[in-house]
């Protein structure tokens, strides 16, 4: 397996202030995206707010707010997590920009790939959530109990639930990426992902249940990609594995 180690004209507090300076960045385009994504939060709220009102009956399609800023603060909110989303490639970018020092020439070269794949991923883990989860999950929960039952959700709750699984959807479904990474850079190859199978199914599992809304469905649908994700991964490292072994004459 390849070594890796940070340039070494460069000491710890060089590495830091890096850091500070990647983080300046991010800093500075995330709020330039906040401000432009505020003046679109309202058709945003639109479509978050859709698959909810599709299992709920036309007299009781409304959201409530009980403080005075909880709408104002839910449009911030929302302005946030667009810029996030929107501006995803930028802060994958600055990921590697960082920690392209302590690659090799080659290895620096998987930049575009990298952020092309982990910003694929990340936005397919929220559609994933938004098409898949959400009109599931929603009506599940909707049409729980007794017929007089009838929900009364909030602003807040309703929109920040679905912006954390929409986050958590699309930082789960890095993982492929962050594996085939490794592999890459030759941290980690298929026998040790074989070996360390159960214990990723495991963990994958307790993530599920931790994360994922509480009913079994809703923790089939986050847990299962990424069992097949993982297994995915399995085979995309050892094909580079495979490259990566010098041909016989």
């Amino acid at each position: 397996m390849s070594q890796h180690k940070f340039n070494g004209s460069m000491g710890f507090f060089d590495h830091f202030d890096e850091l500070r300076i990647r983080l300046m960045r991010c800093s500075i385009v995330f709020f330039i995206g906040f401000i432009a994504c505020y003046f679109v939060a309202e058709p945003i709220l639109s479509i978050l707010r859709k698959p909810l009102f599709d299992v709920m009956p036309a007299d009781q399609q409304k959201l409530y707010f009980t403080s005075l800023f909880e709408n104002f603060m839910t449009h911030l909110k929302i302005a946030g997590y667009a810029s996030l989303f929107l501006l995803s490639p930028y802060y994958f970018y600055q990921v590697w920009a960082f920690i392209a020092p302590g690659l090799y020439p080659r290895e620096r070269k998987l930049v575009f790939p990298f952020v092309f794949a982990a910003t694929l991923f990340f936005i397919g883990g929220a559609s994933f959530a938004y098409f898949v989860l959400f009109p599931v999950g929603f009506k599940y929960f909707v049409s729980y109990g007794a017929s007089t039952d009838v929900p009364l959700l909030t602003i807040d709750s309703y929109y920040g639930t679905c912006l954390k699984l929409l986050l958590l959807f699309g930082l789960a479904f890095e993982l492929p990426v962050f594996i085939c990474l490794l592999g890459f850079l030759g941290v980690i190859d298929a026998a040790f992902l074989r070996e360390h199978r159960r214990n990723a199914i495991l963990g994958i599992t307790v993530m599920a249940a931790l994360f994922a809304p509480p009913d079994a469905i809703s923790m089939l649908i986050l847990g299962i990609p990424l069992v097949l994700m993982y297994e995915m991964a399995i085979w995309v490292v050892q094909w580079m594995g495979m490259c990566r072994e010098p041909k016989k004459d």
